[in-house]
């Protein structure tokens, strides 16, 4: 009788799985200590806590003098002024104000000094066994190989999320991981110990599953994954839809591609150049991952799967879905993965079939036939149109007259009540939003670039006042522009510049993959690509966030909805820079949810050694994030915004070091920057290369 593997919460162990089996075992899951980790016990603990309280105290007693102090103080500067008096008070009772917050931050770091060094305990490093650890999916390790499960095992592919075997501790990289090449040379070839791979992957026959393996790299020929080329690959596709080339894919509205099992993202880079953007999906896997070796190329990829529920993206959102031998069984689960694509794509956009089961010598078989007839029978049901086949490729075009429904003699039903983005429900085998406002056909869409600038009637249909999105789109561009002057010397160090001097050009551009956890109207990946940055965004609307993800789809940019208590769909160290705009307000307002210590412990899995965080919110919560961070070791940083902003940025970078070195590291400098100087047991080598004593 076969088991069922289901890829659960973490699918290695239950609880942390640190370097220290002493540190392990005094963990306790079941009595958490105050910053969320873990407790320990004694009389000594009590007496610092103890020590900590007093002082802590003291603070809280100072800062509500100093409070009641500058109360009575700007109102004596407001009695009996002019408005232009009491603009100038308010301005130097904010001013007061932040002098009152330094001074309670510096007390409080004086309170642990005086405690005996009381500071939340930090954060162990996770075994090597979770150097690519997923949650939520089935993750086997080094010591578990598939082949040893046995026959009968059924593995599922679907997103299981649960608190209940949670890890807390820092996912460290493998021993020899290089920091990734930088765009665009990191799409012709990346570091081969910065992925798993074992080989017997690469023996599918998948047609962009095609690689150089050499030494100590994995190099991606355009034109290696068949014959032709890649190139000559899209423009047979172009032509099958009736354009002259692949150039004009643009012109025709195809701006969004959904790569179904991509391979290792070799049409999406290629496509990229075209100004197609292409998200790729594909199961979790152990090793030879699509989704992390295309990541690690600098293109778009995220987990996910064709199974029982629906992605995590709205209705009508990508204008081409393509499929090039991506195991998906069309013919299964009574059409329903037609279905999903069919929600997917928006009026007349195009579905893209590469398989082996379309030509001629295939349909010999009488079983292949009637899987091929099925699949074309079901597409004339979703008023699919065959527009060509070549080979082994198909192109259907989906309608854009919703008359078309109403005339069929049977098919699935058009949806009484579909959601317009659904989080991982069950497949609902109905069509989806031929109600929408958004059934706007791709060919009468506006073209990108002009795409991202909607006008006032598309902004109508998401319910955004025209004023509110310019002032959005200002307020960005302005932003970005802050940003990047006070990243620009340190992400650039290895190029120095000067102030107003250009950014230096790639190979120099230290940025490409940009995560934003809460994207409201997608200004942050707008104002980016106004600046000229090499960079995409995954574009996160969170599940307790206004929904404005269908809003950033018709931008033509792409992103995911995703809640933030669970892990991210991904593997370890797959983005240069996460972006965090008021999400520490957003799950204040939703209480007992998660804490921000997984929060943050998730953006800590997902970044990449010196790769760069950004949060921006209120100037309590960022104060209070600090005492967070200091657990996850991250060297943080708390910046003003403006004087007259409540606001702060927490910048922070992440070191490409295990954190057994972090000691070493803060004394010596991060001069070098290429290997992680570890040995097997964890321990830092810095002495090796003269930085250590």
């Amino acid at each position: 009788m076969s088991r069922a593997l289901y890829r659960g919460a973490s699918g290695i162990g239950g609880k942390p799985a640190a370097y220290d089996a002493a540190d392990e075992a005094r963990y306790d899951p079941k009595e958490p200590s105050e910053n969320g980790i873990g407790g320990g016990g004694g009389g000594r603990g009590r007496k610092r806590h103890l020590v900590a309280a007093a002082v802590k105290i003291g603070v809280l007693v100072l800062a509500a003098a100093a409070l009641v102090g500058s109360v009575v103080w700007a109102g004596s500067l407001y009695a009996g002024r002019g408005a232009a008096a009491a603009a100038a008070a308010a301005a130097a009772s904010r001013g007061y104000r932040r002098l009152q917050e330094q001074l309670v931050t510096d007390l409080l770091d004086i309170g642990e000094l005086a405690g005996g060094g009381v500071r939340a305990r930090e954060a162990e490093v996770c075994v090597p066994e979770y150097e690519n650890y997923v949650p939520c999916y089935y993750n086997v390790t080094d010591a578990v190989d598939v082949a040893d499960l046995g026959g009968g095992v059924v593995i599922s592919y679907e997103r299981q999320c649960t608190r209940e075997g949670k890890i807390a501790c820092l996912v460290a990289p493998p021993r020899s991981y290089r920091i990734p090449v930088r765009w665009p040379s990191g799409k012709g070839f990346i570091w081969k110990d910065n992925v798993r791979i074992s080989g017997q992957e690469f023996s599918s026959g998948s047609l962009f599953k095609r690689m150089m393996v050499e030494e100590d790299q994995i190099s991606f020929p355009s034109d290696a994954h068949m014959a032709d080329g890649v190139e000559d690959y899209a423009h047979q596709i172009a032509e099958m839809t009736g354009l002259r080339n692949e150039f004009n894919f643009n012109e025709a509205g195809v701006r969004t591609v959904l790569d179904i099992e991509c391979g290792f993202g070799t049409l999406g880079a290629h496509l990229f150049q075209r100004d197609l953007l292409t998200m790729c999906i594909a199961n979790y896997e152990a090793s030879g991952s699509q989704v992390q070796i295309t990541l690690e190329r600098g293109i778009p990829a995220m987990i996910g799967s064709f199974a029982s529920k629906q992605l995590p993206y709205p209705y009508l959102s990508f204008d081409m879905v393509h499929c090039a031998k991506c195991n998906v069984e069309w013919d299964k689960n009574d059409g329903g993965f037609l279905v999903e694509v069919d929600r997917l794509l928006r009026p007349s956009g195009y579905f893209v079939w590469t398989s082996s089961l379309n030509t001629h010598r295939a349909l010999r078989d009488k079983e292949n036939q009637k899987k091929w007839r099925a699949i074309r029978d079901f597409a004339d049901s979703l008023c699919w149109e065959m527009l060509s086949q070549q080979d082994e490729t198909i192109v259907w075009k989906k309608t854009n007259k919703l008359d078309c429904y109403t005339s069929r003699k049977s098919g699935p039903v058009l949806c009484s009540h579909d959601p317009e983005s659904p989080y991982y429900q069950s497949i609902n085998p109905c069509i989806a939003g031929t109600r929408s406002q958004r059934w706007i056909p791709i060919e009468h869409r506006t073209t990108w670039p002009s795409q991202s600038r909607l006008n006032s009637t598309e902004l109508d249909i998401h319910g955004v006042h025209s004023e509110d999105f310019a002032e959005n789109t200002a307020n960005w561009d302005s932003m970005v522009r802050n940003y990047w002057s006070l990243l620009s010397p340190l992400i650039f160090s290895d190029h120095p510049k000067r102030p107003g001097d250009e950014d230096p050009q790639p190979p120099f551009n230290m940025l490409r993959n940009v995560l934003d956890m809460n994207a409201h109207f997608g200004g942050f990946n707008a104002a980016l690509l106004k600046a000229g940055k090499s960079v995409w965004v995954m574009n996160v609307v969170p599940t307790n966030a206004p929904n404005y993800l269908p809003l950033i789809f018709d931008r033509g940019f792409i992103g995911v909805q995703h809640d933030w208590c669970e892990a991210f769909p991904t593997y370890p160290r797959t983005y240069d820079m996460v972006h965090a705009d008021g999400l520490l307000s957003l799950e204040k307002r939703q209480k007992h949810r998660c804490s921000t210590l997984d929060i943050f412990l998730e953006v800590d899995r997902i970044l990449r050694p010196e790769g760069w965080v950004i949060i921006r919110d209120t100037a309590p919560l960022i104060e209070a994030a600090r005492s967070v961070v200091t657990q996850l070791r991250w060297d943080a940083r708390i910046l003003d915004l403006d004087i007259a902003s409540d606001e702060k940025l927490l910048l922070r970078t992440k070191f490409s070091l295990n954190t057994r070195c972090m000691g070493q590291l803060t004394r010596h400098g991060s001069s070098w920057n290429r290997k992680l100087p570890l040995d097997r047991s964890g321990k830092c080598m810095l002495q090796s290369r003269g930085l250590g004593g």
